[in-house]
């Protein structure tokens, strides 16, 4: 099948190369001629394990292409992709612009029959305005279906989630477009997994739905976890006490610095956004949001109290910048809020990360200091914070890092060290929720 992607952003170039993946010839389409480019000459604009092979093995098989130029790629597909940036506005609403005004440029493009696909997470009466767009701006005789079909890809693990789903959401009232749908993902869902259809605006929710609940889980076991600390209970025995019961599961259990990223934070914005504009109160979401934003600083307030309220002229190593493992995705991440509340009390930060260290260098440019490697980060250091769980950081030397730190403090936001190992090497070892070990 020919497939056209509008927007080469993380969803675009994943989906892309996927649908590449199972004989489909799909060409890529982005306004960035630099980009382009750059990924006509084999180089990959993001980091994501697994993709690169796909990626390159697609380019030479000749079954993924890349341009600039709309109308090459969209006149030569029987389906396309719209995979565009949603961003919040200042009220936390969904910004539509980009999807809208692909969509008004594709309209007055195209000659014969289209499935148009809605990739970008978007409102709930999207596919809706999309529809109204195309109704204004096609050509007299030609006809197309506006599908919704919202993505469900985790960072750092997008490849396998996007070959091998759990589920395929598709939203569409059109008998045609679902089996054109149904052909397209038959190859992903051979094991059994459901391609599920229903209606445009469920499917538009959906996708809200399910990113709100999993941040309100990470939230609810952080409340969790800082009431721990006040009655003297450890958050890892009460996350597999609950996390065994199969109406809970194991997952999104783990408490933390909060969530972070390109989808949770916009997704339960927007979604109690989207309430609000319906005259309902959409408490359980405006409580995650507010909660997530004290977590994200519930670690230099741990600093705070121990130094006594002066972190001025402390060095701090930071072990992760990323808003979580296995990508160099910085949106949102805890790692920036935690970075300037440090500097704003006059600290001094030295950080690395295995992949997003050049995203926080354009960033913040030189108001911190980047280390070689992890161990280079803790030099002179007073205490080292870890923020983002990379495997590399899990099983550490101790005793380098003794020999390189002035003293053995360690603030830890991602719960990676056993409290018995920290006592048995004699560090100060802050967590979260679990209690604090002394030197």
């Amino acid at each position: 099948m020919k497939i056209a992607v509008v927007g080469t952003g993380y969803v675009g170039l994943v989906t892309g190369t996927c649908l590449a993946e199972t004989g489909n010839m799909v060409t890529c389409v982005d306004i960035n001629e630099e980009k382009v480019k750059m990924m006509l000459n084999g180089q990959l604009p993001i980091y994501e394990p697994g993709l690169d092979l796909l990626f390159h093995r697609n380019i030479e098989q000749r079954r993924l292409k890349f341009t600039s130029n709309l109308e090459q790629a969209v006149n030569d597909a029987k389906i396309i992709f719209l995979a565009l940036p949603t961003p919040p506005n200042g009220d936390g609403a969904a910004d539509l612009s980009y999807v809208l005004g692909a969509a008004k440029d594709i309209a007055k493009i195209i000659t014969d029959y289209k499935v148009i696909v809605t990739k970008s997470t978007v409102p709930v009466g999207t596919a809706d305005k999309v529809k109204e767009v195309f109704r204004q701006h096609l050509n007299l005789g030609v006809t197309v279906d506006v599908v919704s079909n919202p993505e469900f890809l985790r960072e750092g693990v997008a490849v396998e989630d996007f070959m091998k789903p759990d589920r395929v959401v598709v939203g569409t009232s059109s008998e045609r477009a679902q089996k054109l749908m149904a052909e397209l993902y038959g190859p992903y869902v051979r094991q059994g997994n459901p391609i599920i259809f229903m209606d445009e605006r469920s499917s538009e929710l959906t996708k809200y739905a399910a990113n709100s609940f999993l941040a309100t889980k990470i939230t609810f076991m952080n409340e969790i976890a800082n009431l721990c600390e006040l009655v003297g209970a450890d958050v890892d025995a009460v996350r597999r006490g609950i996390g065994s019961d199969e109406r809970i599961g194991k997952r999104f259990l783990f408490p933390g610095v909060g969530y972070g990223g390109s989808c949770f934070p916009k997704d339960v914005q927007a979604l109690a956004q989207s309430a609000k504009e319906n005259q309902y109160d959409f408490k359980i979401l405006n409580s995650v949001m507010e909660v997530n934003e004290i977590q994200k600083k519930v670690l230099v307030e741990k600093m705070r109290k121990y130094y006594k309220g002066d972190l001025k002229g402390k060095k701090f190593a930071l072990w992760g910048l990323a808003f979580k493992p296995e990508t160099d995705d910085i949106r949102e991440a805890p790692a920036l809020y935690i970075i300037e509340e440090l500097l704003k009390d006059g600290a001094i930060v030295t950080a690395f990360d295995p992949e997003a260290m050049n995203n926080v260098k354009a960033l913040l440019g030189d108001t911190i200091t980047f280390a070689a490697n992890q161990y280079d980060a803790l030099q002179d250091a007073d205490a080292l914070l870890i923020v983002t769980e990379w495997s590399v950081f899990r099983t550490p030397d101790f005793d380098q890092i003794e020999k390189l730190m002035k003293q053995k403090v360690i603030f830890d936001g991602r719960n990676l060290y056993d409290l018995q190992k920290m006592i048995d090497c004699g560090y100060y070892y802050n967590s979260i929720g679990r209690k604090i070990i002394s030197q």
